[in-house]
């Protein structure tokens, strides 16, 4: 529901011009000032003097572009507003038509929200008041941060934007509202200190409680940005409490989206902690916000997060969350296609290949996991290519290697001379002087498959041991880990005993 508050002797007339609109009057409702404190969304307007002021978007339900604030009252500028904020563009260009600030405003915040061109200017053409001066550099900051430009907007003047808009904000409140923007702005440019200098200057100010949600929410998303290996104990405990708070928050606000994305973040955080069951309780909450907030985008990415979640368990040694893992990414699938999220789509049969080839299963189903699998890596190296994605295409190579091995033996070929080839591929992108710890971990793999290549003569078995003699060598210069060299001297000792054997 939407809301229109106002004094009591202004409501009969209020309640007439919603009436007036055909079933308008069954989502907006018209109700007393004092009743205001009761509002738990942002979905409100108060009507006060004659003037419509529409509340700071603190919910994120639209793009933060603010429209006139005071909007002087009137029956079409009232409707505009309120079908502006339920979406109808088209009911509220007809009613703004006499107000053509307004529906330049209007206009611009639909072209926000779709994706549509818009042209920003760089100063005002006359002096402004006070706070149409702030809403101006406000906008305009928006505009070039959010917005599809009708012409290049350099990261410098954005900010540039946004810094005037700071120092023209009439209060802490709207300084704050576009300080959380800024601070996003620093934050997916990855300067953090600035960012977060920012966010807590304005929440040591005079500010809603919304607001300080809101803001730290953004101070969460920075210290995420900042993990890195080896972890910080104590800023992955904070971040957990602090988004344990942000998602009561928000559930309390009946905000279910914004939770289930924080409660995503809340499961990537448990995982890297290794408290499995606590991460996927996280992301299976996740799950259920939004699908009863009918975001089957948000849906397929949780379910994309679940399946990666669990994918990686299974890799540290927990085949049982091998099935989930691929139940997970199947129903990411049904959204990520080939055709609308292609590098998302190859990623997840990358690790649906490795999954096929290592499924626990009656020996004779594991021929069909074998086909399956093979589909799998061939839609993944559809997309990621040596020519376009060459880091990518020497990991799933790998990958498709090690799967081949895992493989019931063919009847055609020899999957284990198979592998070495797929092998070689990811050693052509995976050069000592760029990727020397993968390069690393291929040769050991190709090492290790090497010596089980069935040969048709002596000639190809002495030139894959020399290959591999050549490998042995090379790897005590690319890493100095004390168990992959003791894999090389096993290999080594391993080579010494055949070659004394056969008199090579």
């Amino acid at each position: 529901m939407f809301s229109i508050f106002a004094s009591i002797d202004q409501l009969p007339a209020l309640q007439a011009i919603i009436d007036s609109e055909f079933r308008l009057n069954e989502v907006v409702s018209v109700k007393e000032m004092p009743s205001i404190g009761e509002e738990i969304t942002n979905r409100f307007l108060v009507i006060r003097d004659h003037e419509i002021f529409i509340p700071i978007d603190w919910a994120n339900e639209a793009p933060p572009f603010l429209l006139p604030y005071p909007l002087e009252f009137s029956a079409q500028n009232l409707l505009a507003v309120v079908y502006t904020k339920l979406g109808n563009y088209e009911k509220a260009y007809e009613l703004a038509e006499f107000n053509p600030f307004l529906l330049r405003d209007i206009d611009t915040l639909k072209c926000l929200q779709h994706g549509v061109q818009v042209r920003i200017t760089e100063e005002p053409f006359t002096k402004l008041p006070s706070f149409e001066m702030y809403r101006y550099w406000h906008n305009t900051a928006v505009m070039a941060h959010y917005g599809e430009l009708t012409h290049f907007v350099h990261y410098v003047t954005i900010k540039k934007y946004y810094q005037k808009a700071l120092e023209a904000a009439p209060d802490d409140e709207w300084r704050a509202f576009t300080g959380k923007h800024y601070a996003s702005l620093l934050l997916d440019a990855d300067e953090l200190s600035e960012a977060e200098w920012l966010v807590n200057q304005c929440r040591d100010t005079a500010i809603s409680e919304d607001a300080q949600f809101e803001l730290l929410a953004v101070l969460c998303a920075i210290w995420i940005k900042k993990i890195q290996v080896p972890y910080d104990t104590e800023l992955l405990q904070q971040i957990k409490n602090t988004l344990a708070t942000l998602v009561s928050y928000y559930e309390q606000r009946q905000n279910g989206a914004q939770a289930a994305l924080l409660l995503t973040d809340a499961s990537q955080i448990a995982n890297l902690t290794d408290s499995f069951a606590e991460s996927l309780g996280y992301i299976n909450r996740a799950i259920a916000l939004l699908r009863q907030e009918d975001i089957p985008e948000l849906v397929a990415n949780a379910h994309y997060r679940k399946g990666t979640l669990l994918y990686t368990w299974a890799q540290n040694g927990n085949p049982q969350f091998l099935k989930p893992a691929m139940e997970a990414y199947q129903e990411a699938l049904k959204l990520f296609t080939r055709d609308n999220a292609p590098e998302v789509f190859a990623e997840i049969h990358h690790h649906l290949g490795v999954i096929y080839s290592e499924i626990p299963d009656e020996v004779k189903k594991k021929g069909i996991w074998a086909a399956v699998s093979v589909s799998s890596f061939k839609e993944a190296l559809r997309y990621f290519t040596r020519e376009t994605n060459p880091y990518e295409y020497a990991r799933i190579c790998n990958s498709y290697a090690n799967a081949l091995t895992k493989y019931p033996e063919a009847a055609q070929s020899d999957n284990h001379a198979k592998a070495l080839s797929f092998y070689r591929e990811a050693l052509d992108v995976r050069t000592a002087a760029d990727y020397p710890h993968e390069r690393a971990l291929t040769l050991l793999n190709f090492l290790e498959i090497g010596w089980f290549v069935h040969h048709e003569n002596e000639a190809s078995e002495k030139a894959l041991l020399g290959e591999m003699e050549s490998y042995i060598a090379e790897l005590p210069k690319l890493t100095s880990d004390a168990s992959l060299l003791i894999e090389v001297a096993q290999h080594q000792e391993k080579l010494e005993k055949l070659r004394t054997l056969v008199g090579l």
